[in-house]
């Protein structure tokens, strides 16, 4: 079995996590390949002594690949999606971080999660995504135009609000005035779009979610679409610039511009262990039950 292993920073309390995993791994006599900024850090650290191989962008990952190991939380897996982009190999979060929803396999047992894992017995949840285009350039984004939890737009440099004049298939829906708007996925619906009190949509769903945030008009009220829809948005404010910002990253646009939002032509493939299902993760998360009357 090959496998590829990311992460995007080094704390105390991953440490057990991580040698944990390795040994696991290496008793198992898998072949790994590990993402070359963070092999680095295990060596500071010396919590790695071994040579292995390593890649650096997602031209190295390949169909060779069985899986993609994720060690972090939330935002690794999302900039994890940057190296697997279209290539198909599965990602399996290994929560080192808090709260959560995407890195669903937790510290606990980890040998039997990753025994389960060398036997291939996980389950593949395809996760849509959305896609930017813009009529002018934007070099922050560059060729990395999708997003897997939500592309927002929201204020810059300023407190005043921003107005989002929205359109979806071609037909004019409102203004909307606000400190900014989410374009949510069903995977995104957990994250920033639920904060700023959108719904919770299973993965499943074949839908998007728009959440205004802290919205002036307040008859403005989260908006559950089909993901066919193409979404345009044209802001407008005092300031000469607001954000653009697909999951972690973030650019800079003028008054004006015409940002268009659809859904992107392939997916993410999220990989599922057994009994580490969504709507277990979304009860532990939010405590659901936690009510001594249930």
């Amino acid at each position: 079995m090959k496998i590829a292993i990311y992460g995007q920073y080094y704390q105390n309390s991953t440490e057990p996590i991580i040698k944990d995993i390795f040994k696991f791994l290496n008793a198992n006599q898998v072949d790994l390949c590990i993402e070359a900024n963070f092999l680095a850090i295990l060596y500071e650290k010396k919590l790695l002594a071994k040579d292995y191989k390593t890649f650096s962008s997602h031209t190295e990952l390949d169909s060779s690949f069985d899986i993609l190991l994720s060690i972090g939380g939330d935002g690794t897996i999302l900039r994890a999606t940057a190296l697997v982009r279209d290539s198909g190999i599965p990602i399996l979060g290994i929560n080192a971080g808090r709260l959560g929803f995407l890195a669903s396999v937790q510290k606990d047992n980890i040998e039997e999660f990753l025994q389960l894992v060398i036997e291939k017995k996980y389950t593949i949840s395809e996760r849509t995504l959305l896609q930017l285009t813009t009529d002018v350039n934007l070099p922050e984004v560059g060729e990395l135009h999708f997003a897997m939890n939500e592309i927002s737009v929201s204020r810059k440099d300023t407190t005043s609000m921003i107005t989002i004049e929205t359109s979806l298939n071609g037909e004019y829906l409102t203004s909307y005035w606000a400190d900014g708007l989410i374009i949510s996925t069903p995977t995104g619906s957990t994250g920033y779009s639920l904060s700023c009190g959108g719904p919770v949509l299973t993965p499943e769903v074949n839908s998007f979610v728009i959440t205004p945030i802290a919205p002036h008009n307040l008859n403005a009220r989260p908006l559950v679409i089909p993901d066919s829809t193409e979404i345009k948005l044209k802001v407008t404010g005092r300031e000469e610039q607001y954000l653009v910002s697909l999951d972690s990253r973030s650019a800079s646009a003028k008054n004006e511009t015409l940002l268009t939002i659809s859904k992107a032509p392939f997916t993410i493939k999220m990989a599922e262990i057994p009994n580490q299902t969504f709507l277990k993760t979304l009860r532990g998360k939010l405590l659901w039950g936690e009510d001594k009357r249930n």
